[in-house]
């Protein structure tokens, strides 16, 4: 599987992972400190629905913070903050940030959050939403973080799904150019949702200070720091290692979004294991993910591994580029002596797109920078070639989704470094049995591209289910191919085991990393009295990964000629506003007509190949051809 050096680690740590998960995962749990060892590691007994460490209690906040400053490392530092927005850089303990959390954890149970409640956070990358999510594991309560960037409409279905006793907001976000304000879109989801929380917290940012308490409202309104003033520090609330941790939605294919559970004692055990054997990092040492704790790299890799590991992590308020240039991340590298990176490869391209003669690196010391980590969608080879000629060390593609939690598949830098191949992952990490299968549910030979699944069952860590809806669940994932869980990625594994990710199988945009539904996109279209339908496609973009694009007929009467620029605006506008500005719609087309079967699907698989350049797949069933016809020449992209 590697080039003849292999020491064999990797190779005896995966397959034992699969022959015999109990041994494997049972040594790894370990590393973690249990309340009650668990008797039992894989329980198998109710598949599909396995679980992992059942009998066994424990809590995670401890594992995070408690048992470092027990061990003696009160005074290391758990948490650079740093802000280029807001010209802020603190750095907190071990200690410091366990007395945060203890007190904030106080303050949430003064409010009557117990174990199992859920706690949704609506917060900008500041230390207080790292408190908030470990504050929560410490009570046992369920923590859903939700995005700033998103609008009242992908905010209330959150609140409406999760119903959750707290909301814990800030007053704004603060972005290179402007602020945005979160308490008028909160405000606004809650008057749409028809749950209602029992309180509202709102930390003050002096950039823009909100209103609290001045409305005559279903909810309690308080601020953080009168809160926290008042509130007597909680003690750690012990749970089960299948009580959940937290929910994550993700945008589905339509409808409702999904809730992704994940456990704590699986997570604990996985991203534990994962922080050292992955990604080669150790108690003590320094690790920079820059992403955001409303999505899973956030979760995962800002917070609870790192956290989990007694390292230090880097939480960055800020953008690869305009805060203020170019050398923001090797700024952060330097000052804080950074061991290894992690973001999605639109960052690195945002930074070649800049400095592409990597002038402002050689302006910075990055002698402390031993790896790059990047994931979140396809690593293509061109910014792979320049970042790893630039920097100077191994950059190392990683495959993952929010579902899972942690890598899928990448070079284990930790356990065992392999040859890197550009466009590849690498390898599956221990406990993911991936198999590419073609339609009838075979797997393929080598070099072949089919559908990559996952056999059943997966590792700790992953999903067990979603949020209070197990058939969605079954329906969703596990139903395309028995035993198999369906990643809705296609791709091919090469003659040496590495796994190559070509793209999405359905209808979810990876957008600069960030998944998002069509159908939250199209719902915003729609809702423009103009239009009488509409289509959204995920078209390839250089920078971005994909971008939507945006198909709408008018309804009858309405003039294309004389009102098409101005509906063009507001139909921009609006998924702005409904969506939030990370669904990055740009181009909207007025058309005639969309591509339809016979049974009525529209065909956007169809129309994303053609505007991708590429020979689409028509099928048999298009009810009328000459549509598409029509289509091509306004799809197709430009030379």
């Amino acid at each position: 599987m590697t080039d003849g050096t292999s020491n064999g680690a990797y190779r005896a740590a995966y397959d034992e992972s699969l022959a015999d998960p109990d041994a494997f995962w049972g040594r790894a749990a370990e590393a973690i400190d249990w309340i009650t060892p668990p008797p039992r590691v894989l329980d198998d007994d109710r598949p599909p629905f396995y679980r992992w460490f059942t009998g066994g209690t424990l809590n995670t906040c401890f594992n995070a913070l408690d048992r470092h400053v027990a061990a003696g490392r009160g005074e290391q530092a758990a948490l650079h903050y740093d802000s280029p927005v807001t010209g802020t850089h603190e750095t907190y303990t071990y200690a410091a940030l366990l007395d945060r959390v203890a007190t904030f954890a106080g303050a949430l149970a003064s409010l009557g959050v117990e174990k199992g409640d859920r706690v949704i956070v609506y917060m900008p990358m500041v230390p207080e939403a790292v408190v908030a999510m470990l504050a929560c594991a410490r009570l046992g309560a369920v923590h859903s973080v939700v995005f700033g960037g998103f609008a009242p409409a992908e905010l209330a279905a959150r609140i409406e799904d999760a119903k959750p006793t707290v909301i814990v907001s800030a007053s704004c976000g603060i972005e290179p150019t402007r602020v945005v304000e979160y308490k008028p879109m909160l405000d606004a989801a809650l008057d749409r949702s028809s749950h209602k929380p029992e309180s509202v917290i709102v930390l003050q940012r002096e950039q823009a200070r909100a209103a609290v308490g001045e409305r005559d409202t279903d909810w309690e309104e308080l601020d953080w720091d009168e809160l926290v003033a008042d509130a007597v520090p909680a003690d750690c609330v012990e749970v089960a290692a299948t009580d959940p941790l937290y929910v994550l939605y993700t945008s589905g294919t339509t409808g409702r979004p999904k809730g992704i559970v994940r456990d704590n004692g699986g997570h604990a055990v996985a991203l534990r294991w994962s922080m050292e054997n992955v990604y080669g990092i150790g108690p003590g040492d320094t690790w920079f993910t820059a992403s955001d704790v409303g999505w899973v790299v956030g979760h995962s890799y800002i917070v609870y591994a790192p956290l989990l590991t007694g390292a230090t992590s880097v939480l960055y308020e800020g953008k690869p580029v305009g805060t203020p240039d170019a050398s923001a991340f090797w700024r952060i590298i330097e000052d804080h002596g950074v061991k290894a990176m992690f973001t999605a490869p639109t960052a690195y391209r945002a930074i070649r797109r800049e400095d592409p003669e990597g002038r402002l690196i050689a302006e910075h010391d990055l002698s402390s920078l031993e790896t790059v980590f990047l994931a979140g969608e396809r690593l293509d080879p061109d910014t792979w070639e320049w970042a790893t000629e630039h920097l100077g060390v191994p950059v190392v593609d990683n495959w993952w989704q929010t579902e899972t939690g942690w890598p899928i598949a990448s070079n284990l830098r930790g356990l065992e470094p392999m040859p890197i191949k550009a466009g590849s992952p690498t390898v599956p990490a221990p406990g993911y049995a991936v198999h590419v299968l073609d339609e009838q549910g075979h797997r393929v030979p080598a070099g072949t591209e089919g559908a990559i699944c996952l056999k059943l069952p997966m590792p700790p860590g992953t999903l067990p289910t979603l949020w209070g809806d197990d058939e969605r669940y079954v329906a969703g994932y596990l139903s395309a191919f028995e035993g198999y869980y369906l990643t809705g990625d296609g791709g091919l594994v090469d003659e040496d085991g590495y796994l190559y990710v070509m793209g999405r199988t359905d209808d979810v945009l990876n957008v600069a990393g960030h998944r998002l539904s069509t159908g939250s996109i199209e719902a915003a279209l729609a809702g423009h009295d103009a239009v009488a339908e509409c289509a959204v496609i995920g078209v390839a973009d250089d920078f971005k990964g994909q971008v939507p694009r945006g198909l709408v007929v008018l309804r009858s009467g309405v003039d294309a000629a004389v009102d098409g620029g101005r509906i063009r605006a507001e139909l921009v506008q609006r998924v702005r506003d409904e969506v939030g500005a990370v669904a990055s719609l740009r181009q909207v087309d007025i058309v005639s007509a969309l591509p339809k079967t016979r049974s009525g699907k529209i065909l956007r698989k169809t129309m994303r190949e053609i505007a991708d350049g590429r020979t689409p797949v028509v099928p048999g069933t298009i009810e009328d051809a000459t549509v598409l016809e029509t289509l091509t020449p306004v799809l197709r992209p430009t030379t």
